[in-house]
């Protein structure tokens, strides 16, 4: 589903993307309301939505989607790349953030990576995050993630942290996602290693 109050541009991005053979749009919508209420309809698996629209912020609509529909694969499509409003969105629930310039297989890669529970950033965004600022720490995890944190680094994989909390796998894939941009990590290595040095 295509999310965008310009009406050229998503129909240019559903375009694009039934244009590849695994992908099907079956719904767009031109602002966060609509959005919400053509997801509970139509149940896609994945929304790539635009985050400026008239109504409720593009967090918003990410927070309460995501609050509704924890499997749901969401991917942030944005002109801008700031690291507040990237991290925002992110907390928010987002699976992925990704520039407007961004290409045509790009897009499709992060569509399929999303409706799987994994994360993609558009290079711009990754830079953003790298450079905003103090050394990672715990301290901007939610408890969920950090309980679920503190699992990956004990070597669980996310099936076994699913079934000891009671999650799906694809809810704890989206949680190590969130975790890995938190900690500005890349690999589950790196995010064990940054929790084992906190534990310290």
């Amino acid at each position: 589903m295509v999310v965008d109050d310009h009406d050229l541009l998503r129909e240019g991005v559903s375009a694009c993307l039934a244009s590849f053979d695994d992908i099907d749009v079956i719904g767009e919508a031109a602002n966060g309301e609509a959005a919400i209420q053509v997801v509970a309809t139509l149940h896609p698996a994945v929304v790539v939505m635009d985050l400026v629209m008239p109504g409720l912020s593009g967090s918003e609509v990410v927070r309460r989607l995501r609050a509704e529909h924890p499997d749901l694969g969401i991917v942030a499509l944005s002109s801008f790349s700031e690291s507040s409003r990237v991290r925002d969105v992110i907390d928010a629930g987002a699976n992925g953030y990704l520039i407007k310039s961004v290409d045509a297989p790009s897009l499709a890669r992060a569509v399929r990576s999303a409706a799987v529970g994994q994360s993609t950033f558009s290079a711009e965004v990754t830079h953003s995050l790298m450079d905003e600022g103090p050394e990672p720490n715990l301290a901007g995890l939610t408890a969920r993630e950090d309980e679920i944190a503190h699992l990956l680094a004990s070597g669980r994989t996310n099936a076994e942290i699913a079934a000891q909390l009671d999650l799906s796998v694809f809810t704890v894939k989206n949680h190590v996602s969130s975790i890995l941009m938190k900690l500005h990590v890349r690999t589950r290595t790196e995010a064990a290693s940054v929790i084992l040095r906190a534990a310290d």
